[in-house]
């Protein structure tokens, strides 16, 4: 089980398609359980995999180091803006298996969206996590939006040579920035997908395995018969949230939604919490299902777009798995042939919070 865990509601960024901090009598500023209860919530579970989530975890560095102390057995991984790195001794970044850092590609695209300055700051994190001895996996986590060259940004991250694996996310759940989704969908990203899936192939050729999270995960099911879970990123299932207050939410950006309340990490198992809620209709009946999962749990409780946004997104995952489902038998002839390795689509090796369909 994944367990998502808020360090605070607070944020040192305002990015434009997120708008920084939450508001605090809905998610608190700081923690207002004991690690205890985490502990006692946690119990029983063979393979706890603690993800420090927020705001921006790194506002409450002495939270994360109890919870690491106190809960030694646990994989930990982190989603964070990176500015504040250097406030968590090094000792512990040793001990993360996975950190996601946030950024979106360019410094321009980047800055425009997150701040100026905000990519060069990101960049120096990268460099001083691996000087520090991090040796996990680094993961370049993108939100891409109608300002983003998506092909340009997700090209430039993989040429830093600093990421082992890129992700990427589609602004796309409750903006209201876009001028053009449609067309900027089917006349970029689309085309952009295209060029990174004949790329990846490229470099499959001659045996190097591009670290693009939704390729590999989309392979994975296709040629291991792994097929994603429903939703892609667990929540509700094998992921779940906690929030500062103590909430245990399916979902981390369902914060105000009654459906998301799962129970009370001072009163509750993850047990008692999970398989309450779920993707349903018309997805589950839909021949994509094994590759796109429902895509994103929130998008389908609300449908913000409303029913014709909801198809739209549909579409373009579609169509994504499409393309990617076009190279699926000479990715299976290279692994055959020993050009790849079959170890290099396991990917991810467990629910990291990558949620694979963007």
């Amino acid at each position: 089980m994944l367990y998502l865990v808020f360090t605070t509601g607070r944020c040192n960024l305002r990015c434009i398609y997120c708008g920084g901090s939450f508001d605090p009598r809905i998610v608190p500023w700081s923690v207002q359980y004991d690690v205890e209860d985490l502990k006692g919530f946690m119990e029983g579970d063979p393979e706890p995999i603690v993800g420090f989530y927020g705001g921006e975890p790194l506002l409450n560095v002495e939270f994360i180091e109890r919870v690491m102390d106190e809960i030694p057995d646990a994989i930990y991984l982190i989603q964070t803006n990176g500015l504040l790195v250097e406030s968590l001794d090094e000792a512990y970044w040793r001990r993360f298996d996975t950190v996601l850092l946030s950024i979106d590609g360019r410094r321009e695209t980047t800055d425009y969206y997150r701040g100026r300055g905000v990519y060069d700051r990101v960049l120096r994190a990268a460099r001083w996590l691996r000087g520090r001895g991090f040796r996990g996996d680094l993961i370049a986590r993108m939100a891409i939006s109608e300002q983003s060259e998506p092909y340009d940004e997700i090209t430039h991250l993989l040429s830093l040579k600093l990421f082992d694996h890129v992700h990427w996310q589609l602004d796309a759940v409750w903006s209201d920035r876009w001028r053009d989704f449609k067309g900027w969908a089917w006349h970029r990203y689309l085309p952009d997908m295209k060029r990174l899936i004949e790329l990846w192939m490229r470099e499959a050729e001659r045996g190097r395995v591009l670290g693009l999270v939704p390729i590999l995960g989309v392979l994975r099911a296709a040629i291991l018969g792994r097929p994603l879970s429903r939703p892609p990123c667990g929540a509700g299932s094998t992921a779940l949230a906690i929030s500062t207050d103590g909430r245990v939410l399916a979902c981390p950006i369902a914060v105000e939604e009654s459906w998301a309340e799962l129970g009370d990490v001072r009163h509750d198992t993850w047990r008692e919490c999970i398989g309450r809620v779920g993707i349903g209709e018309p997805c589950i009946g839909c021949k994509y299902v094994d590759y796109c999962g429902g895509r994103c749990l929130y998008a389908y409780r609300e449908r913000l777009w409303g029913e014709e946004g909801f198809r739209t997104l549909c579409r373009i995952t579609a169509t994504t798995i499409d393309l990617i489902l076009r190279i699926r038998n000479r990715v299976q002839e290279l692994l055959r042939e020993g050009i790849i390795d079959w170890g290099s689509l396991n990917y991810p090796p467990y629910n990291n919070s990558t949620e694979i369909i963007p």
